[in-house]
């Protein structure tokens, strides 16, 4: 077993990095684990979410917009400016019953940390069709978030269509009438899960109609998306719709599943909590950060500003 980290950060978003940077300048020389790319159904890269997303227009700094990739990266290359260490293995289990706290890794090695900020993130709920998760990866008009990509020039002015019947799906739809000319919520049942004040901004709105009792069972065209094909849940019957875009938003799974036994707390949906507006968790030395402990925003900038948090957090538990 090797020598004891000061900061060890699991995960490579917003947050994770975030942390490493503000780590790294006070000189806590933390150890990213990146994670391993993995498909679960999705595509799980390390970077997170954003390496999934073509555009970001909304991150303060990039006038122009950047890659999700690019963005990334260049939060990676500030963190090893000031000697962030990094490995590119995933975390697998944690024991934080008594310091130090000891890790295993994806390659079986342990590791010992005196503080952790877990940074894993959320996975966004796919469909799992192939052509779904194809366009996805190559900016063809499939996306998890809405208020990330609808403002995009490639559907405005555009039909498109929303997967989804809670209140998640029907905050996205009512987000994208703003942008799109036509805006139809795809469901499955014949009636919605999310809260009557949402369903009557849908059912006021001039450009959303829902389609009731619908499944998405394939996405069509090439480079972009053309239109989805649909199966009626009832009686099987199969449909095309014309749209430009489609954004999925099935709900998001928290990627915590490393942390089961670890005795971190967890809310009734997976999310770590957290305590009051820190980033502390349940066990003293345990931070969290990102979409592992948020289940509202969900944006790369409040993601970004919880890693700041976590690493200053961490600083002052190392100093006492």
């Amino acid at each position: 077993m090797s020598n004891i980290e000061n900061v060890l950060i699991i995960g490579s978003g917003p947050a994770g990095w975030t942390a490493a940077i503000y780590a790294a300048r006070a000189d806590l020389q933390p150890v990213v684990f990146i994670g391993v790319p993995k498909t679960s159904p999705s595509i799980v890269l390390p970077g997170g979410q954003l390496m999934l997303t073509t555009e970001v227009e909304n991150y303060p700094g990039f006038p122009d917009g950047v890659t999700g990739p690019d963005m990334m990266a260049a939060f990676q290359k500030q963190a090893e400016r000031f000697g962030t260490k990094v490995r590119g293995e995933d975390i697998v289990s944690c024991d934080f019953s008594k310091q130090p706290f000891t890790l295993e890794t994806s390659k079986g090695e342990t590791i010992q940390a005196k503080t952790v900020i877990i940074a894993t993130g959320a996975i966004a709920n796919w469909l799992g069709l192939e052509n779904e998760m194809r366009l996805a990866q190559a900016g063809g008009g499939v996306s998890a978030c809405a208020v990330c990509d609808g403002a995009l020039p490639a559907f405005r002015d555009q039909p498109l269509a929303v997967v989804g019947g809670g209140d998640t799906a029907l905050e996205e739809a009512s987000y994208l009438t703003k942008f799109g000319s036509k805006v139809y919520i795809i469901h499955r049942r014949d009636e919605f899960r999310a809260s009557k004040a949402m369903q009557q901004r849908i059912f006021d709105s001039d450009n959303a109609e829902v389609i009731w009792n619908k499944e998405v069972i394939d996405v069509l065209g090439e480079d972009s998306v053309s239109g989805v094909l649909l199966k009626d849940t009832v009686t099987g019957e199969e449909s095309t719709l014309d749209v430009k875009g489609l954004f999925v938003a099935i709900g998001h799974t928290p990627a915590a599943s490393f942390l089961e036994g670890s005795g971190v707390e967890l809310d009734k949906n997976g999310y770590i909590k957290l305590n009051t507006r820190s980033s502390k968790t349940n066990i003293e030395g345990v931070f969290a950060a990102g979409d592992i402990a948020d289940s509202v925003y969900r944006q790369a900038i409040s993601a970004a500003g919880m890693g700041c948090i976590a690493a200053i957090d961490a600083e002052h538990f190392l100093a006492h």
